[in-house]
């Protein structure tokens, strides 16, 4: 893994001398952020965490995500990036309160459709049916178990996919956490696009829903953004569907956040509780796929 010194003098020649003490960041549970000067630059700095690309991290496709959102004006400016480190501009500002996104997630939903639709070519594939086997294949390989709620994950994804597979792929986000969205004055910027890929729409919908606790009320709100269609403006069939197809994919956002935290804890070396981590989103998984509504989202969601 990269250390910061040893960076430092490529980073200084590309971007300025660096000034003051490097200051670490807290919140990440991939990788080691730092914040730093470097020459006029005021800089947020990402060292990758262990074997990242385990995860389903691909470090070009992150730098031609983070590329495209910032020309979009949707995230802060690249500064550098290289295969052992990515340099944005600082942006001062605060983590999206969930509870103000939840109220009004219209400029996010906007956001998100303007990426989704931009056409950008990413040379990852963001699948959750695929990722879930990687992950199973890295537990099995490292001579751990696979859990049985990671099994009745991967079944349920698997039954998801099969109503909504992945015809229309889009460049997506793939984890917006509120600690993702950054509100500065009036707008809010989408930074950490190390998960990005070609995906599928309704996961950054049903993402962004679950990570933030949305109610229906704001789940309308979000797809009413999103699709660009005020109340009553659509056929009820229509918006019971693209309704039917969020709350689906809050389910698969939890089944990869989960198998996530079981990848992590074999392959991290941060200091955090990854199966803690994992055993808290299968739960909250376990508790959704348990509703009787299920069988009306499947049903409702079929194209």
């Amino acid at each position: 893994m990269t250390e910061l010194a040893d960076l430092l003098p490529r980073l200084e020649r590309e971007l300025g001398v660096s000034s003051g003490a490097p200051l670490p960041l807290s919140g990440g549970i991939t990788n080691r952020n730092y914040r730093m000067r470097l020459g006029a630059h005021d800089c947020v700095l990402r060292l990758p965490g262990a074997d990242t690309a385990l995860l389903g991290i691909d470090r070009v496709a992150e730098r031609l995500a983070a590329e495209r959102a910032a020309s979009l004006g949707i995230g802060p400016e690249l500064l550098y990036a290289d295969e052992d480190c990515l340099v944005t501009a600082f942006v001062p500002g605060v983590p999206v309160d969930p509870a103000q996104l939840r109220a009004d997630p219209a400029q996010v939903g906007r956001a998100l459709r303007a990426f989704h639709d931009s056409g950008l070519e990413l040379p990852m594939r963001f699948w959750i049916p695929e990722l879930l086997e990687k992950y199973a294949l890295l537990v099995r390989e490292r001579g751990a178990g696979l859990p049985p709620a990671f099994t009745r994950a991967r079944a349920l994804v698997d039954r998801i996919a099969r109503v909504l597979p992945l015809n229309d792929a889009v460049p997506s986000h793939n984890d917006l956490l509120a600690g993702n969205l950054i509100q500065t004055g009036s707008s809010v910027l989408l930074v950490d696009w190390e998960y990005a890929g070609l995906g599928h729409r309704y996961f950054d919908l049903g993402n962004l829903a679950v990570n933030n606790e949305f109610d229906e009320a704001a789940e309308r709100r979000l797809l009413e953004s999103y699709f660009g269609v005020a109340d009553g403006g659509e056929p009820a069939g229509s918006a019971q569907a693209r309704l039917a197809r969020l709350r689906l994919f809050r389910l698969v956002s939890d089944a990869r956040e989960a198998a996530w935290g079981v990848a992590q804890e074999l392959i991290s070396e941060l200091e955090f509780d990854f199966a803690a981590y994992a055993d808290e989103h299968f739960e909250r998984l376990d508790r959704a796929a348990a509703d009787p509504q299920l069988e009306e989202y499947l049903n409702a969601a079929t194209p």
